[in-house]
């Protein structure tokens, strides 16, 4: 890694930033240039930076478990940090695009010249959103217009391989003309073409900018030489020159980057619109209670806001006074508004309806929902998969592949007709191998399939992961809050111990579970506040891994656990208490004393609604449905059997789980979908890991895949774009590389015999079309 974090200065920063650039090994994949430096300002390095840039810019839940818990253009992520948007306004608009040297072989377009991954919420109110997309867009296009214009009176007045054009205006001293404007579409139109190449030299690593480069190469100095040795020297007969395919190879070229960085933008542009979710500014409740409006980048945790009906919420927090419908459709992907009283919590960037409420701030900036979304996304995009790596590795396989035929083609060409027959056919050779739309192919279908997942409840944090979703055999699933609601509802409790009154056994347990975020404890608590009684404290709380809690209540110690516990430590309980409410489907805690039961709490689960739809679209795709948990084989059974799920286990510790995942694992790939803490080496060993959106931190850090709207239906949308995505990758790469496989001996003359051959502006227009259809079909990747 040449990524570093210490104190420096900007200068220091920048240039050391540029060295790793520069000396970054893009041939290895875990050598990543991720300079994260703080408080990163760029006033005054608008052109210098981007001109240094060039150089890189190739090359158990119910158990009461409580748990154990590049700078390469792919390598365009100039990690930006920390940056504030106020030092980011400054004017990027006279960045020339080729100082960008966009390789969209190696390009991550998710990225596109910004991380947005640790983009902080403060600094997004003072975004221009349209412009960080468009400051690339812009050069790009005009350099085009630049080169078309120059174009145009060159095909005017050159011959097309030696034919006399229509239109065609020649007078004395044309063609001096001609090899003027062509030098200068050459080094204008040429130059990202040749810094490019410059790059992937240097990284030992030629690909399509390389053959770009040596296509226009060629035709431009025996261009050069036609000129000299027709009007100079005199030669006779005429040579040909290829001024008319030189210019027309640029601007299409141009064209085709145009079209492809405007389809990038429009697939990346999930993360824009997330940045545009927040409001500039909030009203924050003082002190002596009244309301002043501040920046959202000046709001810190623990401060309260009110937020008015109508009005976007400027930050995550709780609510402490209202009730109100909240909008999170365009974060979640929920249509439906969901209502939210006191102690409920709300997502910074979801609208508030017709309530007032005020809300206790407890995530801004990078602790901020909407920051950590941004950043999987991003982190998604900027990942490398191994579809991308197979399309690298054709471009690198085609350049000595056209360095081959090329070679052939000359020589025997050459043997045959002469040079100046075998020129054009080697240069048609060069042009046509290059793997524009090779390297396109996979690029745009991972940023579209991120931008289409990000909009629909779904966040990708490793797409390698999603490759080999068609191979999956098994999906073992947690139970808790994966397939029920995960909010337990106490439906019994009693003391077991004379002296022990019935309704201490919920307030010794609610004071241990007070601090514990399991979906039991919460049942338990809210149990208790439904007493209004006084609550007792706890001390010394600790977890006991993957069966419960235990704390010390009024000096006495206190176990709060499953049935699993009291059989491994041999401690009695009553068994027909347990059938009786286990039969109903309820899941049991102990109240533990002294290695004697003093009581317990039964309380019930509620299936949620998408699960069933979930295991009957598993089944249709063959993938058998597996129940992995931690709560007691009744319950479990009872909601498989309404599920239709047929393989269960049940009563497990968080170890049972991961040691099931790599024993399912020795018979098919495996995807594992949970949600608690207890789940994270279960999530992290599959093949696929799918976290609930409302589990725990960890869990979704685990996690490939995270559903937002905790919906266990939305795996259905996700098996369906995956397989999809899949589909639309083989497609892209049959019209990348198959057209280079087609095209390359034509192009060779190898039919010449009978009429067929590929010229330098067919193989031009012929290449961009590809690529054209390439981003096309890319673009009509969606759920279905």
């Amino acid at each position: 890694m040449c990524g570093k974090k210490h104190n420096m200065n900007d200068e220091e920063k920048h240039n050391e930033e540029m060295a790793c650039c520069k000396n970054q090994n893009h041939n290895n994949p875990d050598h990543k240039c991720d300079m994260h430096h703080d408080d990163m300002k760029m006033e005054g390095h608008a052109h210098s930076d981007h001109e240094n840039m060039s150089c890189c810019s190739h090359g158990g839940e119910n158990d009461h478990s409580h748990g154990d818990h590049h700078c390469d253009m792919h390598h365009m992520n100039h990690d930006m940090g920390n940056m504030d948007h106020e030092h980011m306004n400054h004017d990027m608009g006279n960045m020339d695009h080729e100082h960008m040297n966009h390789d969209m072989s190696h390009m991550n377009p998710g990225n596109m010249g910004h991380d947005m991954s640790h983009m902080g919420h403060m600094n997004m109110s003072g975004m221009d959103h349209g412009s960080m997309g468009h400051m690339h867009m812009g050069n790009l296009k005009l350099k085009f217009w630049i080169s078309l214009i120059l174009t145009i009176p060159i095909i005017i007045m050159s011959p097309m391989m030696g034919m006399k054009m229509p239109l065609q205006v020649t007078f004395p001293g044309s063609d001096f003309v001609v090899l003027v404007l062509g030098t200068i579409l050459f080094i204008y139109g040429g130059y990202p073409f040749f810094t490019s190449c410059i790059s992937e030299m240097k990284n030992k690593k030629p690909g399509m900018m390389s053959l770009i480069t040596m296509g226009i190469s060629v035709a431009y100095v025996y261009s050069v030489y036609a000129v000299i040795a027709n009007d100079i020297l005199k030669v006779r007969p005429m040579v040909n020159d290829f001024f008319w395919e030189l210019s027309t190879l640029i601007v299409i070229m141009l064209l085709g980057h145009w079209i492809e960085m405007n389809s990038v933008m429009n697939a990346g542009s999930a993360l824009n619109k997330l940045a545009e979710l927040l409001p500039d500014n909030a009203h924050l409740v003082q002190s002596d209670g009244q309301t002043r409006d501040v920046s959202v980048h000046e709001l810190s945790e623990g401060q309260t806001i009110l937020i008015k009906s109508g009005e976007k919420v400027p930050a995550d927090g709780t609510i402490i006074d209202g009730s109100t419908a909240l909008n999170e459709s365009l974060i979640t992907g929920e249509s439906r508004d969901v209502q939210k009283g006191v102690d409920d919590s709300v997502i910074g960037g979801s609208i508030n309806g017709s309530g007032t409420i005020k809300v206790k701030i407890t995530g801004t900036g990078e602790s901020g929902y909407l920051s950590k979304v941004m950043n999987m996304v991003s982190e998604a995009q900027s990942s490398k998969s191994e579809a991308e790596d197979l399309a690298n590795k054709v471009a690198g396989y085609l350049f000595y592949a056209a360095l081959i035929v090329a070679l052939i083609a000359f020589v025997t060409w050459s043997i045959i007709h002469g040079v100046a027959y075998a020129i054009p056919i080697t240069v048609s050779v060069l042009i046509i191998a290059c793997p524009h739309a090779l390297g396109l192919a996979i690029p745009l279908i991972i940023s579209r399939m991120t931008s289409i997942s990000a909009t629909h409840g779904l966040l990708i944090r490793n797409k390698t992961a999603l490759e080999g979703i068609k191979q999956i055999r098994y999906a073992l699933m947690d139970k808790t809050g994966t397939l029920t609601q995960g909010d337990f509802k106490v439906n019994a409790y009693d003391s077991l111990d004379s002296n022990i009154d019935k309704k201490d056994v919920i307030k010794i347990a609610a004071a241990i579970e007070a601090s514990s975020s399991h979906p039991l404890a919460q049942g338990i608590v809210q149990a208790f506040k439904d007493l209004n009684e006084e609550a007792l404290q706890a001390e010394n709380v600790e977890e006991i891994t993957g069966s419960g809690i235990k704390g010390t209540v009024d000096g006495k110690e206190y176990q709060v656990v499953s049935s699993s516990y009291l059989d491994k430590n041999g401690i009695d309980y009553d068994q027909k208490i347990a059938d009786k409410y286990l039969q109903q489907g309820n899941s049991l805690s102990y109240v533990v004393e002294d290695g004697k039961v003093v009581g317990y709490i039964a309380e019930g689960d509620s299936i949620k609604p998408g699960a069933k739809d979930m295991i009957e679209f598993l089944n249709s795709q063959n993938i058998i449905p597996v129940m992995l948990t931690g709560d007691n084989k009744q319950a479990a059974d009872k909601v498989a059997s309404i599920l239709g799920i047929k393989e269960v286990n049940a009563q497990l510790v968080p170890e049972d789980k991961q040691k099931l995942v790599t024993k399912y694992q020795e018979k098919g790939k495996v995807m594992f979908i949970g949600d608690g803490v207890n789940d994270a080496p279960s999530l992290t060993k599959a093949d696929l890991g799918v976290a609930i959106g409302s589990g725990t931190d960890v869990a979704i850090e685990s996690a490939d895949v995270v559903l937002v709207n905790s919906d266990p239906a939305d795996v259905i949308n996700l098996i369906k774009l995956a397989k999809h995505a899949r589909t639309k990758m083989i497609q892209n790469l049959w019209w990348g590389a198959g057209y280079n496989i087609i095209a390359l001996p034509l192009a060779a003359g190898a039919l010449s015999s009978i009429g067929i051959i590929i010229g330098p502006m067919l193989g031009a227009v012929i290449m961009s079309l590809s690529t054209v259809i390439v981003a096309i079909n890319a673009m009509t990747l969606k759920i279905k």
